[in-house]
C-alpha cells in the first residue's frame, strides 16, 4: 500500500509543470503556422501476384515529381500528430520480423480520457486503470508520458478546474459526465501546460467529443474552452480570509471535509503548506538488493543507462529523475534493485530485523518492506508476509521471486484476527496498516476525493484491530513498529496512544541509527511524522515500540 511506485514516463516528463503557479496566471497564445500543402500523387506502383505463393511483387515505380517548397510546418492539432516533437504522437504500425503488430488506434487524450472515466464511473484506482489501458496502446514513450500527465495532472486539479469550468458555461452547470472530463483534460492543457498550443487543446477537445459519439455538443466544448481563453482574468476565485476551509478545497483540489481535518490537525498555516507543495521535478526512488548488489554497481549501472540520479537521505536509495518504466530494465528484472521510497524503507528498517529472527509484515503486500526485513536479516531465519486478498499475495511472492529472497513466506491472512497459538513467537512485527493515505496524495491524487472523517473512523478501528490481534504475538524484548502514509493525527499518534493505554506491556523507543539524521529533529515521544514539503519524503508516520514485560 505504501510503497513508493514509479509512473512510465515520469509524472511531468511530457512538458514543463505549471503547478506552482496559481490558478488565473497568464499562458500566452501560441502563434499558428501556415498551412501544409500536400503533392497530388500522379501514379501508383503496380503490383503482380506470385504464382503459387500467393505474395504480391512489386514490379513498378513511384514518381513523385520535382520537390517543391511547401512552407514551414505547422503544429497539427489533429489526432497523435507531432511534427518536430511538439507534441506526442502515435507511432505507425510496429513490426518484429515478418508479423506486423497492430497498433492501439487510440491517441494519448483518448485513452487519458477512458481511463479518467473509469475512475470516476468504477472508482477505479487511477495507476491500476491507467495500466489497463496503457498495456493495450502501443504508444512511444513520450505518448506514454503525455497520457500519464493528462491522466494525474487533470486528477490532482480536478476541483480547481471544475470552478473555472463552471464560471464559463451558461445556465444550468449539470453536463454529460464525459464532456465534463473532457473540458477539464482541455482546461488543464490550457492552465497548466505550456507545451500544449492554447488552440491545439481546444480542437483536440472537440475532435475527443466528436470520437466519443458526442456530436451535438462539440459546439458548447470549443465555446467553452475559448471563453475560458478569452476571460482567464476574469476567474473569480475565494479568498483565504473569507472562507479557509473553501479556500483550500477550490485552489488545491482536496474535498472540504478533508480540508477541515487538517486545519484541526495543523492549523491553517500549517494545512495550507501540506496541500501547496507540489515540486516541480518529481523523482522516483529505487533502492538496491544489498544480497545481489552493491551501490557501486547500481550506480554504474544507472550511468550506463544515461539516467539522472541523486543519492536519497536513506542508505542504499537513488532518486531518479524522467525515469520512464524502470521495470523494463535488465537490473531490474534480475533483481538488483526494487522501486520503493525512502520513507517506505525507513519503517521497515526501524524494526531492526537480524539474522536468523522470526518476523512478521502483517500488511505486506506489495512486498518492498518484506524485501527490506528479508535483506536485512541475510535471507536466513524466517519472515511470514500477510495480506487479506489472494492477488496481493501473488504480488508479495512476485517480489519475494524478483529479488530471489528464499525465507520469505507468502500467505492470505487477515492480521486483525487473533491467533493465540502465535503468542509471544515473533522477534519482531511491523504493522504497515491500511490508512487515508493523504501523506502520498502527490503520486496518488485520486485517493484524496476518497477521504471522509466516516471512512477515517473506519480506518481508524481497523487499525486498533489489527494493533491489538499482533501485539501478543510479539516476544518480550522484542519490537513492534505501526507506520502508515497518512498525515491525520488520528490514524498515527492518537492510534498509538490510545493502544498504549491498553497495553502496558510496551513502550515506545527512539528510532535510532535506522532514521537519516536530516529526520532525527522531527521525531517526538511517540514516533515521527513525516511531511513531503519539510522532509521531501512521503507523508509516512513511524513508530517503534518494545515489549517489555509478559
Amino acid at each position: 500500500m505504501s510503497d513508493n511506485r514509479g509512473r512510465d514516463g515520469g509524472f511531468r516528463s511530457a512538458g514543463r509543470d505549471k503547478s506552482d503557479r496559481k490558478p488565473g496566471d497568464k499562458k500566452g497564445f501560441a502563434p499558428r503556422g501556415e498551412k501544409r500543402g500536400f503533392a497530388q500523387r500522379e501514379d501508383k506502383p503496380a503490383f503482380e501476384k506470385k504464382e503459387h505463393t500467393g505474395k504480391r511483387e512489386y514490379t513498378g515505380k513511384m514518381d513523385h515529381g520535382p520537390k517543391k517548397d511547401y512552407g514551414p510546418r505547422k503544429p497539427f492539432a489533429g489526432h497523435g500528430s507531432a511534427p518536430h516533437g511538439d507534441k506526442p504522437h502515435v507511432r505507425g504500425p510496429v513490426h518484429k520480423g515478418d508479423k506486423p503488430y497492430k497498433p492501439n488506434n487510440l491517441g494519448p487524450r483518448r485513452v487519458a480520457l477512458e481511463t479518467l472515466l473509469d475512475v470516476s464511473r468504477s472508482d477505479a484506482f487511477a495507476a491500476l486503470a491507467l495500466d489497463k489501458r496503457m498495456n493495450t496502446a502501443m504508444f512511444s514513450r513520450r505518448d506514454r508520458a503525455f497520457t500519464t500527465q493528462l491522466v494525474y495532472g487533470t486528477l490532482e486539479n480536478k476541483i480547481a478546474l471544475d470552478w473555472r469550468i463552471d464560471q464559463f458555461l451558461d445556465g444550468d452547470k449539470a453536463l454529460d459526465p464525459v464532456i465534463r472530463e473532457i473540458l477539464r483534460m482541455g482546461a488543464y492543457q490550457l492552465f497548466y501546460l505550456d507545451r500544449v498550443p492554447d488552440m491545439a487543446a481546444v480542437d483536440e477537445s472537440v475532435s475527443l467529443a466528436r470520437a466519443m459519439g458526442m456530436e451535438a455538443l462539440t459546439g458548447l466544448v470549443n465555446a467553452v474552452l475559448r471563453s475560458m481563453i478569452r476571460g482567464k482574468e476574469d476567474v473569480v476565485w475565494p479568498k483565504p480570509q473569507d472562507d479557509p476551509v473553501k479556500y483550500l478545497s477550490i485552489m488545491f483540489s482536496v474535498p472540504g471535509e478533508l480540508a477541515e481535518m487538517l486545519i484541526e490537525a495543523y492549523g491553517e498555516h500549517g494545512a495550507l503548506e501540506i496541500l501547496r507543495y507540489r515540486p516541480k521535478d518529481r523523482a522516483v526512488t529505487i533502492r538496491v538488493n544489498n544480497l545481489r548488489c552493491d551501490d557501486a554497481r547500481l550506480r554504474s549501472l544507472l550511468a550506463d543507462e544515461e539516467m539522472e540520479f541523486a543519492p536519497g537521505i536513506v542508505p542504499g536509495t537513488y532518486k531518479i529523475m524522467h525515469a520512464g518504466d524502470l521495470t523494463r530494465m535488465r537490473a531490474f528484472q534480475n533483481g538488483l534493485f526494487t522501486i520503493q521510497g525512502e520513507s517506505s524503507v525507513i519503517a521497515a528498517r526501524a524494526v531492526g530485523a537480524k539474522p536468523g529472527q522470526t518476523v512478521l509484515d502483517a500488511c505486506a503486500a506489495p512486498g518492498g518492506k518484506t524485501a527490506v526485513l528479508s535483506e536485512m536479516m541475510n535471507d536466513t531465519g524466517r519472515v511470514y508476509a500477510w495480506d487479506t486478498h489472494a492477488h496481493r499475495v501473488e504480488l508479495i511472492r512476485g517480489t519475494a521471486n524478483r529479488l530471489k529472497l528464499e525465507n520469505v513466506r507468502p500467505a492470505v491472512k487477515d492480521a486483525a484476527v487473533e491467533r493465540p497459538d502465535m503468542a509471544m513467537t515473533l522477534d519482531a512485527a511491523l504493522i504497515d496498516a491500511p490508512c487515508s493515505g493523504t501523506g502520498v496524495m502527490l503520486e496518488k491524487p485520486d485517493v484524496k476525493y476518497r477521504v471522509t472523517r466516516e471512512g477515517v473512523m473506519s480506518l481508524c478501528r481497523t487499525q486498533a484491530e489489527i494493533l491489538d490481534a499482533i501485539a501478543p504475538m510479539v516476544k518480550v524484548g522484542g519490537t513492534l513498529v505501526y507506520s502508515t502514509c497518512s498525515v491525520l493525527p488520528a490514524e498515527n499518534e492518537m492510534q498509538i496512544r490510545a493502544f498504549l493505554e491498553r497495553h502496558g506491556e510496551y513502550e515506545v523507543v527512539k528510532l535510532g541509527d535506522e532514521l537519516p539524521e536530516a529526520l532525527a529533529a522531527h521525531e517526538g515521544d511517540c514516533g515521527i511524522q513525516m511531511l513531503p514539503y519539510r522532509d521531501g519524503t512521503d507523508g509516512f508516520y513511524v513508530c517503534k515500540m518494545r515489549r517489555v514485560r509478559a
